[in-house]
């Protein structure tokens, strides 16, 4: 017989305590009888054996029954948590409530403690690789782009001046594109890890979505598109991040612009949210190329873009919706969207809104 099958035929602990018990319960019954009775040493002797005999049985019977399918239970556990083999035991009964129970449901409760922060863990991991490949894949473009313009430079178009500005212009916009992508990479990162938190105060909201309409009026110019802020109440304060608030407008508002139509137009306006008080819905609305049907449920993803191409022409990082649904989600908020090609599209957000108070 093997040694792993010895150890599964003999409770040792039950074999311990038995013989303990067995030993000290013989050794009392001998010198009781043989001090107490007139009974001879060897008659004393064979008394308090066949009681030993009977208290070791009995013992190993009712330790074998009250806790060696708990013990095999308990290792049961252990090899599971450091094989990472986790099951569910809701089969599992506390009948005694002794300390065996106790340390049962302790060892139960530790396991999927651990079960769930491997399942975190992989989940960052999964998120790492993910996100490294993301990076390394959107790095490469502007870097070979930069690295193309570079070394045809460097190869004799230095000295023409008809396409050495041009060159030198192209390789800026990638470095450009290079500082906002690396900009939105580290947003992002810190926002799906929950390292950047949501720091919530009360504001006017018209402050904040007229200095976005301001900052951003010059590069919707270049563009030909129009501004348009849809007049709402100048006493309305909100309670939420103001500076996350206003990245939110502005990625909403720059992706209206980059994607509008010359002469087309960027809208915003605030209502009360009909659906549930006290909250106010954010509106950005354009009319520019739109997004296809199939394609919506998809923008908010980290590096999505419907027309890569055009995307990366006008500097787009594929970040930015991924960005705003982060910290929507953040302030325990909602987002909606809908779109038409070659109509527009419109993208929503609720907020909390506060008491009015006059404007100072």
């Amino acid at each position: 017989m093997s040694r792993q099958v010895r150890k599964k035929a003999f409770f040792r602990l039950g074999v311990r305590v038995s013989t303990y018990s067995a030993a000290f319960s013989g050794l009392t019954v001998f010198l009781t009888v043989w001090f107490l009775s007139d009974l001879e040493i060897k008659n004393s002797l064979f008394i308090a054996a066949i009681v030993s005999v009977l208290i070791w049985t009995i013992t190993y019977l009712v330790l074998h029954v009250v806790v060696y399918r708990r013990l095999k239970t308990i290792e049961q556990l252990t090899k599971n948590i450091s094989r990472r083999r986790f099951e569910e035991y809701d089969d599992i009964t506390t009948v005694y409530n002794d300390e065996v129970d106790i340390l049962t449901t302790q060892l139960i409760k530790s396991s999927r403690t651990v079960e769930r922060e491997i399942q975190r863990l992989n989940r960052i991991e999964n998120y790492r690789k993910e996100f490294i490949g993301d990076i390394s894949h959107e790095l490469k473009t502007p870097i070979f782009a930069i690295q193309g313009f570079i070394e045809t430079l460097l190869n004799g178009a230095l000295e023409d001046k008809e396409v050495n500005r041009s060159f030198l212009k192209k390789a800026m916009r990638n470095v450009n594109r290079l500082i906002y992508l690396t900009k939105d990479l580290m947003e992002i990162s810190k926002l799906e890890t929950g390292e950047l938190k949501s720091e919530k105060e009360e504001f006017y909201l018209y402050e904040t979505v007229f200095d976005v309409i301001e900052s951003l009026n010059h590069k919707a110019g270049k563009d030909h598109v129009r501004l348009v802020l849809v007049e709402f109440d100048k006493n309305l304060r909100v309670k939420a991040d103001k500076n996350q608030i206003k990245q939110i407008l502005i990625n909403l508002v720059e992706n209206g612009i980059k994607y509008n139509v010359a002469g087309g137009k960027v809208e915003i306006s605030v209502e009360d949210y009909d659906k549930m008080p006290g909250k106010v819905q954010i509106s950005v609305l354009d009319t520019g190329m739109g997004i296809d049907e199939a394609d919506l449920p998809r923008v908010t993803e980290r590096f999505f873009r419907v027309d890569k191409s055009r995307s990366r022409e006008r500097g787009g990082t594929g970040l930015g919706l991924a960005i705003v649904k982060h910290i929507i989600e953040a302030h325990g908020e909602q987002l909606f969207y809908e779109s038409t090609i070659n109509k527009g599209s419109v993208f929503t957000f609720t907020l909390r809104k506060m008491e009015s108070e006059p404007v100072a």
